[in-house]
């Protein structure tokens, strides 16, 4: 016999696991196994858990079997969000962060719905909203601030649906909570930085998607309150609104860059940052003016890389993912709701990307 076969017939085959094992594993008795495989009698959902994580470390063979029992006895809610525009990078990450959370939730069982809105017009988010309402238990939303919307907030209310802003306040009153960034505070970082980076006080720019979003309303109010306060010296230029359109922000840039050839610093308080960013590219603009935006994007990073931004105020997605779904099913399951939770924001430069 060859040496090969001779070890191969001394080595034992692996022995399968026995739910003697399992009990041991889990720290429970073999009958507590038992009735947790064969349902006979109701076991706490903790210790069912741990069962099912002992079946999954040692490769139970009845593991698969107890996931699903375990997960067909948890509660069930319907969640559904509602996002910006499908084609903005950031908008993309978003809801596969917010699909993300909805798998990882470990004590209820959740169907999520992502949707996207193409505007911001009243006529638009305000159905969208209400059909995604009727279709779920809690509904979060980056809209808009509009009397339509608020009504649909309160018929959504009035049916025991809880509503959640996303990002940018709405319907303040009348919407469950407020998750995201302080975006005064968001204003004001911006205004700091282009204040003590510049080499010289001069003329700044401001660009937000729209003033109904109450968080570019709030960050727009932040950054002048920083100019007016603590530097003075520097001129703040009339608001400028892109629409959150880069084809439109591209062609806004442009014509500030001419008509402000001395401009020293530039805010993107909203989005549309992909045409600002092509803008100062084009003219060549890396290392001339002090520019920040909002959110980490593949466009921004290259930004960043490049010069063109000086500083990027990014939203934590996953943890804010987690949170809105950790504050949603907490709601619908206790009645309560923090009112308004601020999250901190990531500070990117060139060198930290």
């Amino acid at each position: 016999m060859h040496e090969g076969s001779s070890q191969a017939a001394r080595t034992p085959m692996a022995r399968r696991p026995t739910i003697t094992d399992l009990a041991a594993k889990a720290g429970v008795s073999v009958a507590t196994v038992d009735r947790v495989l064969n349902a006979r009698t109701p076991v706490r959902t903790e210790t069912a858990r741990r069962v099912h994580e002992a079946a999954a470390a040692i490769g139970y063979h009845a593991a698969g079997l107890l996931r699903e029992r375990l997960r067909a006895e948890l509660p069930f809610v319907r969640l559904g969000f509602l996002l910006q525009r499908p084609d903005q990078a950031f908008f993309q990450a978003f809801g596969r962060e917010l699909l993300a959370a909805c798998e990882g939730a470990r004590d209820i069982r959740i169907r999520p719905e992502v949707a996207f809105l193409e505007s911001q017009q009243p006529a638009e988010v305000a159905p969208r909203l209400a059909a995604l309402g009727a279709r779920s238990d809690a509904v979060a939303a980056v809209a808009i601030e509009h009397p339509a919307v608020d009504a649909v907030v309160a018929d959504l209310k009035a049916r025991g649906v809880r509503v959640f802003a996303l990002v940018s306040d709405f319907a303040p009153g009348a919407r469950d909570g407020y998750l995201g960034l302080d975006n005064r505070k968001v204003g004001r970082t911006a205004a700091w930085t282009i204040a003590r980076i510049a080499p010289a006080p001069g003329k700044v720019a401001l660009f937000v998607g729209s003033h109904r979003f109450l968080g570019h309303e709030m960050r727009e109010i932040g950054f002048r309150t920083f100019f007016r306060e603590a530097a003075p010296d520097f001129t703040v230029l009339d608001t400028l609104v892109n629409l959150e359109t880069p084809a439109l922000a591209h062609e806004a840039t442009l014509g500030l860059l001419h008509r402000h050839p001395d401009l020293a610093g530039l805010y993107v308080a909203g989005g549309g940052m992909e045409g600002v960013i092509a803008a100062l590219r084009e003219e060549g603009m890396a290392g001339r003016l002090v520019a920040v935006c909002n959110e980490s994007t593949a466009d921004t990073r290259a930004a960043l890389a490049d010069g063109i931004m000086t500083l990027v105020v990014a939203t934590p997605l996953e943890r804010l993912c987690r949170e809105l779904v950790a504050q949603m099913t907490r709601a619908l399951r206790d009645g309560a709701a923090d009112a308004t939770v601020f999250l901190p924001f990531d500070i990117l430069v060139a060198e930290n990307i």
